[in-house]
């Protein structure tokens, strides 16, 4: 029975409105609670960003077969290298190194003697140096092959010198072997190397240890090698070159080896007397590549001490070389252990800097 909007049910009134259902009491009757909808989990930490570790490998001729030594420590301790940047040598070795060639590289560097070492160089006089480097182009090609800069696994840079202008080049595309060699064109003693327009030479004129490029091309921590970081810096006072003591031992030695000014007493060669070579003084400059290379590598030494001292790297290992020759690459073993022996010495600083470059996500 309905009467102005109240129904009997069950002898109990029941009041309808437009929000729902009233008991007799006018209390709103309980119902289910809807199910809540599910919460989203909140996402997992990411783990922190690993850092970037960088190595900026020296110049220094036959020295640089050290730089094997060093990558091989730091592969066998765990550290992945992210980026190289190399000048001269350590461009050569920086290269093979990001190429996946370092032990064929290692191969060929025990197996140099003197002799094969001077089979590689090829002398000409028409040139812009002593050697064409052509020989030395086609033993990198037979390893490194086509390969270009920007498709290798890990960031390369090998630094030059542009000819004439002296602006520093770093080379981070193109043809891998083309920027090894613009990057050890020792100047006088390599021809230059012309790429995209530029005649370029060793990178060591301007940025020999490059730990500025490493550390723009990315890397959060740089390492370096510096192959001159042995060298005697302190300088020398001349004294006096009176006779006195040992002096006068050696102008008395002096003396009895002097070649005879008179032209009857000089030796009888092809039918005409012929005025004698003097023999070379003990320790005197062997040649004229000697003298050029020890005066680039004393320029190298203060370019380097400079530029470091304006970017220094997070870690510097120094291989003890002041006894390795700068022509000496038939001593490649002694060399490679010397690389490692330093390498070693320096692990805990490493460590420690990579750990405390590791950032969060």
């Amino acid at each position: 029975m309905m009467w102005d909007g109240i129904a009997l049910f069950s002898g109990a009134p029941v009041r309808r409105s437009a929000d729902g259902v009233l008991g007799a009491a006018g209390v709103p009757e309980h119902k289910p609670p809807l199910p809540k909808a599910p919460q989203p989990k909140p996402p997992l930490p990411k783990p922190p960003r690993r850092a970037k570790v960088g190595l900026a490998l020296g110049g220094g001729a036959a020295r640089g077969w050290s730089h094997i030594g060093a990558i091989e420590v730091l592969q066998e301790a765990g550290i992945a290298i992210d980026v190289v940047a190399g000048c001269s040598i350590g461009a050569a070795v920086g290269a093979c190194h990001a190429a996946g060639k370092l032990g064929e590289l290692r191969e060929f560097a025990l197996s140099l003697t003197k002799r094969r070492v001077m089979g590689l160089l090829d002398f000409h006089i028409s040139g812009s140096g002593l050697i064409a480097g052509e020989r030395l182009r086609r033993l990198l090609e037979r390893d490194l092959g086509h390969a270009r800069i920007e498709e290798l696994p890990l960031t390369f840079a090998a630094v030059a010198t542009e000819l004439g202008t002296g602006h520093e080049i770093w080379l981070t595309r193109g043809g891998l072997v083309e920027a090894v060699r613009a990057s050890y064109a020792l100047p006088g003693i390599f021809d230059p190397v012309k790429i995209a327009g530029r005649w370029l030479m060793d990178g060591a004129l301007v940025n020999p240890v490059p730990v500025t490029a490493a550390r723009a091309l990315g890397a959060d921590v740089v390492l370096c090698v510096n192959l001159n970081g042995d060298m005697r810096v302190r300088g020398t006072v001349i004294q006096s070159h009176g006779a006195e003591g040992a002096d006068a031992v050696m102008e008395a030695a002096a003396e009895a080896t002097a070649m005879p000014e008179e032209p009857r007493r000089w030796p009888l060669i092809g039918g005409r007397r012929t005025r004698p070579k003097p023999r070379p003084e003990i320790g005197a400059p062997s040649g004229i590549a000697s003298v050029m290379v020890d005066a680039f590598n004393i320029t190298q030494d203060r370019i380097s001490r400079s530029r470091l001292a304006g970017d220094p790297p997070d870690v510097m290992i120094n291989p003890k070389l002041a006894q390795m020759g700068l022509f000496e690459f038939h001593r490649a073993e002694e060399c490679i252990e010397l690389g490692r022996q330093a390498t070693r010495r320096m692990l805990p600083e490493i460590h420690e800097m990579i750990a405390a470059a590791v950032t969060p996500v």
